[in-house]
């Protein structure tokens, strides 16, 4: 009789969930919404209502052998997420445990970054690959090495923070951390929707985001913007890819990958932010890696890869 698994993907914003086979197929999938759930037990509570559903689909709880989640600030080795700056829920919060008392079975929490990159690895454009990087650029910035095909998790479980490096010293406030200058607070949705607003009030340029109240600009609203020509939303992702560009050549001097992996809703920006981040890594890289790191877009439909990721934990 054939066993499935759950994946589980905790964004600061939503959380998606789903169904999958040994051969990496979301049989069933949905999402529900993260922020809304000011205490972890009515989000749990949710979550085992919208799965229950589910996994009687697939013939009970029985043929479920576990549960794997990928959370911002997930660690692998306690089950805990700890002090999460995007999600609702403070502290140090033991989850794991809490999801497998709620849905009695087994539960492996992971990094959400990470878990995307074990999808990526088992399922998408790194399969194959023994050293890649992977960096999630949503509503934050997350990623996971993979370095001699083994995911970098550090004595702690915490490896792997890369959009918290400092890239501008003394730079933008992150309000999550409350450090300056990390490359999160540039290169995620809500840093693209942070310099549009800084370029807007530094200056009277025409731009159609005018029409918007300025607090109001979301990343989408430069996204469609820059398509349709604007002036300064194409600048905006002119200047997150370079920042992001550094970030990745100091990334790649680190560990050499053979490939960086980008993943998430900023990728749908396509060269307008791709070209200045190949620029700018390679400007910024030493003779002896230049030309050598390909940078990827993820194969995996955003929707899935994370729950991919999440469930491959329980087939490990």
């Amino acid at each position: 009789m054939e066993s499935y698994v759950v994946g589980v993907d905790i964004g600061g914003t939503g959380t998606k969930f789903g169904i999958v086979d040994k051969d990496g197929n979301v049989l069933f999938s949905s999402e529900m919404s993260t922020k809304k759930h000011l205490q972890v037990h009515t989000f749990i509570d949710e979550l085992y209502e919208h799965l229950s559903e589910m996994i009687e689909k697939v013939g009970g709880f029985g043929r479920i052998k576990g549960i794997g989640i990928g959370a911002p600030n997930g660690n692998i080795y306690t089950g805990t997420i700890e002090y999460a700056p995007n999600l609702p829920w403070k502290g140090v919060i033991p989850f794991a445990k809490m999801v497998q008392d709620k849905f009695k079975i087994p539960v492996k929490l992971t990094n959400d970054a990470n878990a995307a990159a074990v999808g990526e690895m088992m399922y998408g454009a790194a399969k194959g690959m023994k050293d890649f990087i992977m960096i999630t650029l949503g509503t934050g910035v997350g990623s996971g090495i993979v370095a001699s095909g083994q995911l970098i998790y550090g004595h702690d479980g915490f490896a792997g923070e890369l959009g918290h490096t400092v890239i501008i010293p003394d730079g933008r406030l992150h309000h999550g951390t409350g450090k300056k200058g990390s490359l999160e607070s540039y290169a995620s949705a809500t840093g693209v929707a942070q310099s549009a607003r800084e370029i807007l009030s530094e200056s009277d340029r025409p731009s159609t985001l005018r029409t918007i109240e300025i607090d109001s600009i979301t990343s989408k609203d430069v996204f469609e913007a820059a398509v349709k020509g604007d002036e300064v939303a194409k600048e905006v992702f002119e200047f997150t890819g370079k920042i992001l560009g550094m970030s990745l050549a100091n990334f790649v001097m680190f560990s050499s990958p053979e490939a960086i992996i980008l993943f998430g809703g900023l990728t749908k920006a396509g060269d307008m932010i791709l070209k200045p981040t190949r620029e700018h890594m390679e400007a910024n890289l030493i003779e002896i890696f230049q030309n050598k790191v390909k940078i990827l877009i993820s194969h995996l439909k955003e929707s899935d890869a994370a729950i991919l990721g999440a469930s491959a934990l329980m087939w490990e």
